[in-house]
């Protein structure tokens, strides 16, 4: 009964495209960006496919609708002195957007029109970096450097270590290998779960990397 209430309230709410793009987002964060489609999206809105044409045009432009949804969450502190401060804050709060939304860098990926939301966020980021003292050239240095971690999220290298560096089969590959490969190795079995720095953690190899990178990144600003 619950169940039929909530769907009732839903119909009766009237649609926006606002209210479309957070179901969207809603339903990919349940069942992953895969489940995506009209059909299933009108069922979260208790609505027919065809009503919602009035307000996206395709799937295409709702994936273009909840990269602006996600990227809109990421929050921006004021703008400060501290211009180190102020761009780890806000890179530190995209990777927990992306944390919840772990569907995104897929799809903020594959557009290949930046969205409003995209372009305003990267005004706030080049902006922290020119009040903090950084020249043009160095800002856009600074943005190759960071990266995908602008946007909360990178390429890891170590990606689903554990699974290839866990059980026996595993062991028995890495003891072939040990002579032609050491090094990789000896750094796949300290990876694992029995290993010396054990499993991946990737929200900390992510903040690690940042610091390395701002830390690097003021030193380039004093010598600029």
């Amino acid at each position: 009964m619950a169940t039929q209430a909530a769907a009732r309230t839903r119909s009766r709410t009237p649609l926006s495209k606002q209210r479309v793009l957070r179901a969207a987002v809603e339903l990919a964060d349940k069942s992953g960006i895969e489940s995506l489609s009209m059909r299933k999206l009108a069922q979260e809105l208790g609505v027919e496919a065809m009503s919602l044409y009035n307000h996206v045009r395709s799937k295409e432009d709702i994936l273009d609708g909840v990269v602006d949804v996600v990227i809109g969450e990421i929050a921006v502190p004021p703008k400060t002195s501290d211009w180190k401060t102020s761009l780890r804050q806000t890179l530190m709060s995209a990777r927990m957007v992306l944390v919840r939304h772990p569907w995104a860098p897929r799809v903020i990926e594959s557009r290949t029109n930046p969205s409003p939301a995209t372009f305003q966020y990267f005004e706030s980021v080049i902006g922290i970096l020119r009040a903090g003292g950084f020249s043009v050239d160095m800002t856009h240095h600074a943005l190759h450097v960071l990266g995908s971690r602008v946007l909360g999220f990178t390429q890891e290298l170590f990606k689903d270590s554990d699974e290839l560096t866990a059980g026996p089969a595993a062991a028995a590959m890495f003891a072939q290998l040990a002579d032609k490969f050491p090094y990789m190795t000896e750094m796949a079995m300290a990876v694992s779960h029995e290993g010396a720095l054990g499993g991946c953690d990737d929200d900390a190899e992510f903040e690690f990397a940042l610091d390395l990178i701002l830390d690097g990144l003021e030193n380039q600003r004093v010598a600029d």
